[in-house]
């Protein structure tokens, strides 16, 4: 009964943070409740591994890709501990962030079908969660949830919050085949994309193009530090006409919107503040099927896209900030005001 009564309990919680975290009162608040909760139902054993000092190097150790990682994985956890560890997640995305999220989980599943054991384990549940800190509503801690293609980092800084690096990839891109079939969970960071790429004239394309070869991967990879050599490249949005800045503004919307209002509005700011010193560089071809990459690049944030592995259909997509990653611009605007 006692266990019966812990998993209803978490359930309703977890409803609650859900529903919270969708809403406009989405703040620091209830992301600090929810990791409190989680961090309850969670036996000696079970807390040491999913809790580090803030200060931990491990917060900066960040990647995507199918390996076994510090934290505690979903697989590692009780009916009620997932319900609450799903909370965590969707505290700190919006719904649509949310559903990328769990989608790109479940296509550990299709993939381990198509490679038929032959790559590595794929599992969906092999997504870990780590949380660094004492949650709380005004103080500084953070949390990650990661796995392969989904490494979202979520950093509070008196009552601040940024989401970076938040990355998000899709293997396959499009599922081809079985009960699937049709899927693209990141079919619209792909779509948005070339409609902009597409909508420039002959001359704009010759500095927005780049390259006619895409590389291999994300530039930025798995890096501390989201830093590119030289300067921006590609097609200032100061040289943009007034239809082609809104093609522009609906892909970054797209990114924005994966996380909650309140962050959203800050990478909104940042978009804005940007204005014409704001750049888009293409590599590779413009249809359906070609390998592709396209990047945005602005002082403060990266957004990377790449398409070219597994016949492109394979994507991966990351916002960087540029100086705020793992909240590195909130750290040190606390550290100087606290030291005056």
């Amino acid at each position: 009964m006692k266990t019966l009564a812990l998993r209803i309990s978490a359930m309703g919680i977890a409803t609650i943070l859900l529903t919270a975290a969708y809403s406009r009162m989405h703040t620091p608040a209830i992301m600090a409740e929810t990791a409190r909760a989680f961090l309850a139902s969670l036996d000696p054993e079970q807390r040491a591994r999913a809790t580090f000092q803030f200060q931990d190097e491990e917060r900066f150790d960040w990647h995507y890709i199918p390996k076994e990682r510090k934290g505690l994985p979903l697989k590692d956890m009780n009916s009620a501990q997932k319900h609450l560890a799903h909370a965590l997640l969707s505290a700190g995305l919006s719904q649509r962030g949310y559903i990328k999220a769990v989608s790109i989980m479940s296509l550990d599943e299709i993939l381990r079908i198509l490679e038929n054991g032959t790559g590595p384990v794929r599992d969906p549940e092999r997504y870990f969660f780590s949380i660094f800190g004492e949650p709380s509503e005004t103080g500084i801690w953070g949390y990650r949830v990661e796995g392969h293609h989904v490494s979202q980092n979520f950093t509070i800084v008196n009552g601040k919050v940024l989401v970076a690096p938040s990355f998000f990839g899709a293997n396959p891109a499009e599922v081809r085949e079985g009960p699937r079939k049709g899927l693209r969970v990141l079919g619209r960071e792909e779509d948005l994309g070339r409609a902009f790429i597409q909508s420039l004239t002959p001359e704009q394309k010759k500095t927005a193009i780049v390259s006619a070869d895409a590389p291999g991967e994300i530039l930025t990879g798995p890096a501390r530090k989201a830093a590119l050599k030289g300067q921006p490249s590609g097609i200032a949005a100061s040289k943009l006409t007034s239809q082609q800045r809104e093609l522009l503004q609906n892909l970054l919307d797209e990114y924005c919107n994966n996380v909650p209002e309140q962050v959203a509005q800050l990478r909104e700011d940042q978009i804005k503040k940007a204005a014409g010193n704001l750049y888009f560089a293409w590599a590779g071809g413009e249809q359906v099927g070609q390998p592709h990459y396209y990047r945005i690049q602005s002082p403060a944030f990266l957004i990377e896209y790449d398409d070219t592995q597994n016949n492109a259909n394979h994507i991966h997509t990351v916002w960087r900030d540029i100086e705020g990653d793992f909240g590195l611009d909130l750290l040190k605007e606390h550290y100087q005001t606290s030291h005056r």
